[in-house]
């Protein structure tokens, strides 16, 4: 346009620019709406084919389910698919949801209470005692013909003055320890049948003991117990490490299952659990403490069953025997710490630095400087053990102790009979 033609038509020029402006803004809402229909569009095929594909997972799984075991499975147990070939395709499923099982395995379980006299010395060194109490777990995992029987830590009933078991249904029962073995922290307790009602017999029952070998990092386990003593409680979680060796203050050391699942004072002696309800586990609050928190331990059931299997065993015995009547070895002894036996090259138990003459303990034929490792079946880590395993034990008794014995510079295990007589 020229010079003239502006001055003949001078409102042609902005007309051009606005249109140039309206164009751009026209363009630019197509463009959106086409990119919102296509995003859209693809949104929705993304989730049409996301559901396709559960749905035809979910129909692969109910006709596995319907299948006949021995058909699906080889004898190997490796997936196969229709032809019979090896299925590579495999599907893990974790279970959030517990509470049927808990509900299944919860009649099994049981709270303790631990009624003790706690004595010391007071500031002006006067003697004191006063009575306490302590709170535990346990796991029915036995009965027979007059007993029902309990597994739980040694440390929930050590010391008692008397033990009180409440079961699922509530009622309680008096318990006595038939069984302990301190250097694994596991004991047996049993309740007489005959002091139970039939509703309780009705209420309870045994745990399944499960196979911790087959455990593996990451699989989720479960916590029940009697967490601060407030009566039984669930946690969740995940074995965080298998075969886990921890030493102790004294030496001695232990391999645990190491869990984030929570395991509190109260809860020592009651049951980790696997997904299909069973035992993999024995807590323990004691280990580990309180210093960190999402560490719990537990003692492995596949190490735990021998012992266990052996403490159920035993011969009950329900009351301490009267002091006048209690059993007498007539020997001096020191303690064999796990210290004191990395140190000297010694076996751990209760070392004898005197034989009284004509004692008892000379008349069976412990000689000084053996080291008493069990007496009557018990395994003995300290003169402490084996002087509160006598208070059971009546003067005149046979009882079966074992010593280890040094013999041309390695000790050897001797098996003895005593006759436990009288203290003078």
């Amino acid at each position: 346009m020229n010079e003239n033609e502006k001055e003949i038509y001078p409102e042609r020029a902005p007309q051009k620019k606005k249109s140039h402006i309206f164009a751009k803004i026209v363009v630019s809402i197509s463009l959106g709406l086409c990119f919102g229909l296509f995003a859209g569009l693809g949104f929705y095929t993304v989730r049409f084919g996301a559901r396709f594909l559960e749905r035809q997972n979910e129909s692969r799984i109910e006709e596995t389910r319907q299948k006949d075991p021995a058909e699906s499975e080889p004898e190997d147990g490796t997936p196969t698919g229709d032809n019979g070939t090896a299925d590579v395709t495999q599907i893990t499923y974790v279970q959030s949801d517990v509470s049927d099982m808990v509900q299944e395995v919860m009649p099994a379980m049981v709270s303790i209470v631990n009624n003790y006299t706690d004595t010391g010395m007071t500031f002006w060194g006067e003697r004191y005692s006063e009575p306490g109490e302590s709170s535990g777990s346990g796991i029915i995992v036995s009965e027979n013909e007059t007993e029902l029987l309990i597994v739980t830590n040694n440390h929930v009933v050590d010391g008692n003055d008397n033990l009180e078991v409440t079961f699922i249904d509530g009622n309680e029962a008096e318990a006595v320890v038939k069984g302990q073995d301190r250097e694994m922290d596991l004991a047996v307790v049993a309740v007489p049948l005959d002091e139970l009602s039939d509703a309780t017999r009705d209420a309870i029952a045994v745990a399944t003991l499960g196979d911790s070998d087959k455990l593996q990092l990451g699989e989720p386990v479960i916590a029940i117990g009697n967490a601060l003593g407030y009566g039984q409680s669930v946690s969740g979680g995940m074995v965080s490490a298998l075969a886990r060796e921890l030493t102790f203050d004294d030496g001695s050391k232990g391999t645990y299952i190491q869990t984030d699942a929570a395991i509190n004072p109260g809860n020592s002696g009651g049951a980790l659990l696997n997904l299909q309800g069973e035992v993999v586990g024995i807590n323990s609050s004691k280990i580990g403490g309180s210093l960190v928190e999402g560490m719990g331990y537990a003692i492995p059931i596949t190490s735990a069953s021998p012992i266990i299997a052996d403490l159920m065993e035993r011969q009950t015995r329900s009351a301490k025997v009267d002091e006048d009547m209690r059993g007498y070895l007539g020997v001096s002894l020191k303690n064999v710490t796990q210290q004191t036996a990395q140190m000297y090259n010694m076996p751990v138990g209760a070392f004898v630095y005197e034989v009284e003459s004509g004692s008892p303990a000379e008349t069976a034929g412990i000689e000084k400087g053996d080291v008493i490792v069990d007496f009557d079946g018990q395994k003995i880590t300290s003169a402490e053990d084996l002087q509160k395993a006598l208070e059971y034990y009546e003067n005149g008794e046979t009882v079966g102790i074992e010593v280890m014995r040094m013999v041309h510079g390695d000790y050897e295990t001797v098996e003895l009979e005593i006759v436990l007589g009288r203290r003078p």
